[in-house]
């Protein structure tokens, strides 16, 4: 092998390098903003944690917030509404505690599993029925807790599926008190 044909083979395979190297960034180049396109938006992420100011709910009364573009049901409980959510058999559940992918993983359908405090007097939860995404009604149903009107679920006061076509409890998304009249949401 002569000099020059090597000299030509070492040019040869720089131009295959080199033009392999600029075909790659063109294609992330392009590639980029697709992908990037999947992450959620500004908007999206600056809502992605909220806090409500709790101290004006009311025994037996809730409070709606919009989170993630979905509401969320803030419900501080009467003991009535307490004694009649923790008097029901797990066994007479539909959702006995299987995960809830949408937010939150209940180990179980317990009401103590439910709320926030250990006194079952506040219960969060996402208010998007199970069954088609409606938002229920609260106060109402056969159960005391709540209704969606638009195929007939019922839910209970820990916002568990009763009656109708819904598959799953209401999801409890990730939540805590930072202080006695703050909830932070996310």
């Amino acid at each position: 092998m002569s000099q020059a044909d090597d000299t030509a083979g070492n040019r040869r395979d720089f131009l295959y390098y080199a033009t392999a190297g600029t075909g790659a960034v063109a294609v992330g180049a392009a590639v980029w903003p697709l992908v990037n396109q999947m992450n959620p938006s500004a908007d999206v992420r600056a809502l992605s944690s909220i806090r409500v100011d709790v101290s004006g709910v009311e025994p037996g009364s809730q409070l709606t917030v919009k989170w993630l573009g979905k509401p969320v049901f803030i419900r501080r409980r009467t003991p009535e509404e307490i004694e009649a959510g923790r008097a029901v058999e797990l066994s007479d559940l539909p959702d006995q505690g299987a995960e809830n992918a949408n937010i939150a993983s209940d180990a179980t359908a317990a009401d103590e599993n439910r709320t926030l405090d250990e006194s079952g007097e506040w219960l969060v939860m996402m208010g998007v029925c199970t069954h088609l995404g409606c938002v229920p009604l609260g106060d109402a149903g056969d159960f005391g807790g709540w209704f969606c009107p638009c195929h007939g679920s019922h839910y209970d006061t820990a916002g568990r599926i009763r009656k109708g076509p819904a598959p799953l409890n209401l999801p409890i998304p990730p939540a805590e008190f930072l202080d006695e009249s703050t909830l932070q949401l996310g």
